[in-house]
Parts: structure tokens; C-alpha cells; sequence
């Protein structure tokens, strides 16, 4: 039973991955307008492939978080080390394509219609809403992970069989305890 749900999810990763690569495509297509249109409509061509561009950023971490997480580990996300590492994987892509999308809509809006300025701010609000949430969840997830640092080390171990730095790759917050053992 878990081999099918490794494969099931192996199959959503495959999809995430080509939902990017195609998005990528159609950012590149938009670029390559842009560069031959009148310089008012590029400069909105080119923010608008930027937006794509962050989309396909999250479809692509996506696609590795899912791939590496149950595919490649084969890991349950159930302890607390495990739980804010799965989440600031995706936080940070998340939280950047917000911003990102954020600023196209304000550009857009400077441009095209001032009237959406409001709805391109709300969007920038909630980014800000979504990363103090992100913020207040891994501080209180710091005291339950030092309740399990064994969850921690085998997590560490994981990232060595995969040849990768969690510090650096895959875990933008790292926990005091990680850092004095780096040093």
C-alpha cells in the first residue's frame, strides 16, 4: 500500500515538475514579446513573465519537496522537526511568489487601472500576515522540538544519504541546537 502512495506521489511531483517547465516556456515566449513591442506594453510583458517565473519557482519546489519527502525518504510527517522543515521548504517559496505576485499586481495596477491598487496591497498584506504566522509557528515548534532531538539527528542523517546541506538547501530556519552543532 505505501508503494502505491510513493508512486502516486511520484506522479504529482512529475506533474508539478512540468507545470513549471511549461510556465517557464511561456515566461520566456512573453519575454521574447516583450523585446519586440513598444516600451510600455514590454515593461508590463516583462513583470507579468516575472510572476510566471515565481509561479513556476513554487510548482518546482513543490515537485522536490514531494518528491524527496515521499518518494525518496519515504518519510511521515509527524514529529516536529519534521513538520516545520517540510513547511519552511515551502514557506519560503511560497512567501517570495507572494511578494513577487505582490509587486507584479501593483505595477500592473500603476499602469493599467489604479483602482486595483487596494487588491495589490491585500496581497502584499497577507504575504506579511503569512510569513508572521510562518514566524510564530516556528517559535513555538522550537520548544517541542527540543522534546525530540532524536528527530532531529535522524533527520540530519537523511540529508546525508542525499548529499545535502540542510543548512544551505532545504532548512532556511535552523534551530539553535543546529547551530551549536555546526560550530
Amino acid at each position: 500500500m505505501l508503494r502505491i502512495f510513493a508512486l502516486i506521489h511520484a506522479a504529482m511531483a512529475a506533474l508539478f515538475a512540468v507545470a513549471a517547465v511549461v510556465m517557464v516556456y511561456l515566461a520566456m515566449r512573453m519575454g521574447w514579446a516583450a523585446l519586440r513591442g513598444d516600451e510600455q506594453a514590454a515593461s508590463q510583458q516583462i513583470i507579468e513573465a516575472i510572476g510566471l517565473l515565481a509561479a513556476a519557482v513554487v510548482a518546482l519546489q513543490i515537485a522536490q519537496t514531494i518528491a524527496e519527502e515521499e518518494v525518496v525518504r519515504a518519510a511521515h510527517v509527524s514529529g516536529p522537526t519534521r513538520v516545520r522543515r517540510f513547511l519552511s521548504r515551502f514557506m519560503v517559496v511560497l512567501v517570495v511568489a507572494l511578494a513577487v505576485e505582490g509587486l507584479v499586481a501593483t505595477f500592473k495596477a500603476l499602469h493599467e487601472n489604479p483602482a486595483q491598487l487596494p487588491f495589490a496591497a491585500s496581497v502584499i498584506f497577507a504575504t506579511g500576515v503569512v510569513l508572521a504566522g510562518w514566524g510564530a509557528f516556528i517559535r513555538c515548534n522550537r520548544d517541542a522540538e527540543e522534546l525530540e532531538p532524536e528527530a532531529m539527528a535522524e533527520a540530519k542523517r537523511e540529508d546525508e544519504k542525499l548529499g545535502s546541506e540542510p543548512h544551505r538547501a532545504h532548512d532556511p530556519v535552523m534551530h539553535p541546537r543546529e547551530v551549536a552543532l555546526r560550530e
